[in-house]
């Protein structure tokens, strides 16, 4: 198939339609704010922790013990490219937060925070209901770090800014609250189908 350019907007040949402005790419563009933090597992934790500070942390170990998940998406970066069939296995957040045994009753958003201190804001119901994992392993093989490894966020229903890399905590919040692109003026929800780029 030839070049899709940025003002795609029909369908492939083959079924599946780009969200708008979109471009297809077969490979796995890396982007990111600075260094890549680089994590060992022995060293790697995971908190989700209430918005009144209480938590539940995992080490690596623990992590890899709960019930895991693979599933197949396509993913949407806002610098425009689509890349479609991603294969991906981690940790479901209802599993996560089923674990922790924490109350959402008063929950409507999670700030995502990740090593290097990069932050991403999304509202709960976009993280549960089978939407969204931590994800440890890409196509097969463990997350490289410069995607994310050893463990992401994956909210591919989104624009990828939102599926933190290098994830450490999820902050279960009672109000929205802007993460770092959101703050400098990135879209505070990023809907690929919406176009949802910039506030």
């Amino acid at each position: 198939m030839g070049v899709i350019n940025s003002r795609f907007r029909g369908k492939r040949r083959d079924g599946p339609t780009l969200p708008p402005g979109q471009y297809l790419t077969t490979d796995f563009p890396v982007l990111a704010t600075g260094a890549t933090p680089r994590v060992v597992t022995d060293r790697w934790s995971l908190s989700v922790t209430t918005p009144d500070g209480q938590g539940h942390r995992w080490t690596w170990p623990e992590f890899m013990a709960l019930p895991q998940q693979k599933i197949v998406v396509d993913i949407h970066c806002v610098t425009r490219w689509s890349k479609l069939g991603t294969s991906w296995t981690g940790v479901s957040i209802d599993t996560l937060l089923d674990a922790a045994g924490a109350d959402v009753a008063s929950v409507s958003h999670v700030m995502a925070h990740a090593y290097g201190g990069y932050t991403t804001n999304v509202p709960l119901a976009d993280l549960v209901g089978g939407k969204a994992m931590i994800a440890h392993t890409f196509d097969g093989k463990p997350l490289h770090p410069e995607h994310g490894g050893p463990a992401r966020l994956l909210v591919p229903h989104l624009y990828f800014w939102k599926s933190a890399k290098w994830v450490n905590e999820l902050h279960l919040l009672t109000q929205d609250e802007p993460g770092f692109w959101e703050a400098n003026g990135y879209h505070m929800y990023g809907d690929p189908w919406q176009e949802q780029r910039y506030a």
